[in-house]
């Protein structure tokens, strides 16, 4: 019996990278598959659900179930008609996993509104929308007295949660991401939802288009050796949190190869305080106390 046996799952961008291994692995514990992929490029031009279909074929190959879905995550029919698809062809839903993504990389002053425009609703309302629809889904579940379990897992970045320069698009849309799963994990607890967030470090479309990272991230020419940037490294951290008896939300984790980190929330680093508002002079004389806490660590080849 597989760990996700008699669970329903949506994943979005399941076509390719990521997305596809999380949909294998998910199929091959037993979870039946909505396979969400608009086909587009990476940069979200085009569509094809070709991508989608064969995902969902090889999972039938496998004896898994699966079907194929094309909408466009970021839209709000879309998004509706996504989790329509996991109620209406398998009678429910349980997992979501948000991970459709584009890239339009330019450096600050070169970027232009349709490059920020798009970035800003594939990965921000692009989780939102589906996430929305399985929540109100999830809601009337509960306020049924049904059983729930639910699990959505986000996708966000280190390029947006170690700022990584040239992706103020991408990174500032990655950060809010996970914000957006902590507020949605304190919400949706009442419905018997858990919400967490990984930040994936893998060789996919999106990170073998990064200027100079193609040769760092290439398979090792031993075939018996780890890969540590194979995209399926990720997967088994979706799959657990996938399932019904993980207690686990709120979180946001790096996966890497074999490493699995946990970030901590915003906090405060330091502190100067009196009983009167600041002058410039006072804050000449104490700034550098106040900043000469820790900083970010920096991780600017992990994308």
């Amino acid at each position: 019996m597989g760990r996700l046996d008699g669970r329903v799952a949506v994943v979005t961008g399941a076509g390719r990278g990521l997305g596809r291994e999380h949909a294998l692995l998910l199929a091959s514990e037993g979870a039946k598959v909505v396979i969400n992929d608009l086909g587009g490029a990476p940069d979200g031009e085009g569509s094809d659900r070709t991508a989608a279909e064969l995902v969902a074929a090889e999972i039938h190959e496998r004896g898994g179930t699966a079907v194929a879905n094309g909408d466009d995550v970021a839209d709000w029919e879309g998004g509706q008609r996504l989790i329509a698809t996991a109620l209406e062809t398998f009678g429910g839903l349980h997992i979501l996993v948000n991970n459709a993504g584009i890239l339009r990389d330019r450096v600050l002053v070169n970027m232009t509104e349709g490059d920020w425009d798009s970035v800003m609703r594939v990965h921000l309302k692009g989780h939102f929308v589906p996430t929305r629809f399985a929540a109100a889904y999830w809601r009337e579940q509960a306020k049924a007295g049904n059983p729930v379990h639910g699990s959505v897992i986000n996708t966000t970045s280190t390029s947006g949660l170690f700022s990584n320069p040239g992706q103020t698009n991408y990174g500032a849309a990655k950060s809010g991401l996970a914000t957006f799963t902590e507020i949605a994990a304190k919400e949706l607890a009442r419905y018997d939802v858990r919400v967490n967030a990984i930040a994936p470090v893998a060789r996919t479309r999106l990170t073998l288009s990064t200027p100079g990272l193609e040769e760092r991230i290439a398979a090792p020419a031993n075939p018996d050796a780890f890969d540590e940037w194979d995209p399926a490294n990720v997967s088994p951290l979706v799959a657990w949190l996938s399932t019904e008896e993980c207690d686990v939300s709120g979180r946001v984790f790096l996966v890497r190869g074999g490493q699995i980190g946990v970030f901590s929330p915003w906090a405060i680093a330091g502190e100067i305080t009196q009983s009167q508002h600041w002058t410039l002079d006072q804050l000449d004389a104490n700034m550098a106390t106040l900043l000469s806490g820790p900083t970010q660590a920096q991780h600017p080849d992990e994308g």
